[in-house]
């Protein structure tokens, strides 16, 4: 375990890379999905059930942390690793994405943006120097650049503009958060579906300098063809030798294809939140357990799953307590979505350096393809 913060690339295999990022609470296994821990909880699960499905990291929100309970009160309270439990590394949000979608509930300027808070109206100010001291209080272990991101679909104008203060802001975001030994800065690629746009915002991050970059702006409504589009270029256009995230993706093909367009990293809150409503993701595509036809299926959702869920419930089990509404419905299909992510990552990690992964990839949409397993 290092005390300071590194990336390396262990294989390549085309644009796809694996490799590790050290931090002084553990490694970072790339390429990495990080379940997203909103509230200081991946809802459903306890932090060692979540650490069982094979995560090394998880995604914190600077946003709703900072309206309840409050940094401060967590930095009292020794930090969200020990306030939640998790001794692993942990990477915070910047809170801008969530300001941006608040809409008529925020006033943006270019100093920052003054919003009211979703939970009781209460105002608040967010700038690039609150969020990098919000996240210092957190003690999260990679920070985000504090950006501002457009909705898609939007005008070049709008896009460009709001580039170019994210720009600035990455700036002003980098100078706050200072020389933190064993802490990472993150900045934030912006420029909408606009290839030059992106080029000009990579080169100004590039020119700030980062321990990694994010590609953000993305999964905002422009579908899969037009991301994958954007990804065929916008990673490459990002430091090589850096970790490169892409923020909120996603369903399961959108994270194999952004690995297939060199991407590293990845979060997302669709396989817990999918799992509180009775949807489950399998290498068969998606179940609804919830419908008619599991309501005397003994087989679990997966055979070939080793997680609890799959391991001990059938899915005339899981039918009942999710029509039933019991929580231990969300908590089961939450653990085995977690766990069949990771099953994808570890999948990617293992084809890469024996350099197969077009062939894993090529199973894993076979399989999809096939759809769930005929009814009884």
């Amino acid at each position: 375990m290092s005390d300071r913060f590194a990336f390396s690339l262990d294989a390549t295999d085309g644009p796809a890379r694996t490799g590790r990022i050290e931090t002084p609470r553990g490694t970072i296994r790339t390429p990495a999905f990080m379940p997203v821990g909103t509230a200081g909880t991946v809802k459903g699960m306890l932090p060692g059930s979540v650490a069982e499905t094979g995560a090394d990291v998880l995604l914190g929100n600077t946003y709703h942390l900072m309206l309840r309970p409050g940094a401060e009160r967590i930095a009292r309270l020794g930090g969200l690793h020990k306030f939640m439990n998790w001794p692993g590394p942990i990477l915070t949000d910047s809170g801008g994405f969530q300001v941006m979608s608040l809409g008529a509930l925020r006033k943006l300027d270019p100093d920052g943006v003054t919003f009211r808070s979703h939970i009781d109206g209460s105002r608040h100010r967010l700038t690039p120097e609150r969020s990098m001291e919000i996240q210092r209080l957190l003690g999260s272990d990679i920070v985000m650049a504090f950006d501002e991101c457009p909705a898609l679909p939007a005008d070049r104008a709008r896009i460009a503009s709001s580039m170019r203060l994210s720009m600035e802001w990455a700036a002003r975001s980098r100078e706050a958060f200072g020389d933190r030994p064993g802490h990472a800065l993150f900045g934030i690629q912006q420029g909408g579906l606009e290839e030059d746009l992106r080029a000009e915002s990579a080169e100004a991050l590039r020119a700030i300098g980062f321990d990694g970059y994010a590609v953000g702006g993305l999964a905002v409504g422009e579908g899969q063809a037009a991301m994958f589009g954007c990804l065929d270029y916008a990673p490459e256009q990002l430091p090589a030798d850096k970790p490169r995230y892409l923020m909120g993706v996603g369903k399961p093909d959108d994270i194999v294809g952004a690995v297939a367009r060199g991407i590293d990293m990845m979060d997302c809150v669709l396989p817990t939140r999918s799992g509180r409503t009775g949807q489950a993701w399998t290498r068969r595509g998606q179940v609804n357990i919830r419908n008619a036809r599991h309501a005397d299926d003994p087989r679990p959702l997966d055979e070939h799953c080793t997680c609890p869920c799959c391991r001990g419930y059938s899915r005339a089990y899981l039918h009942h307590v999710s029509r039933a509404k019991e929580m231990i419905a969300g908590m089961l299909l939450t653990w085995h979505n977690l766990h069949y992510y990771q099953e994808i990552m570890a999948g990617m990690r293992a084809a890469i350096p024996a350099g197969r992964f077009a062939a894993w990839e090529a199973e894993f949409h076979r399989l999809r393809a096939e759809g769930d397993i005929a009814p009884l």
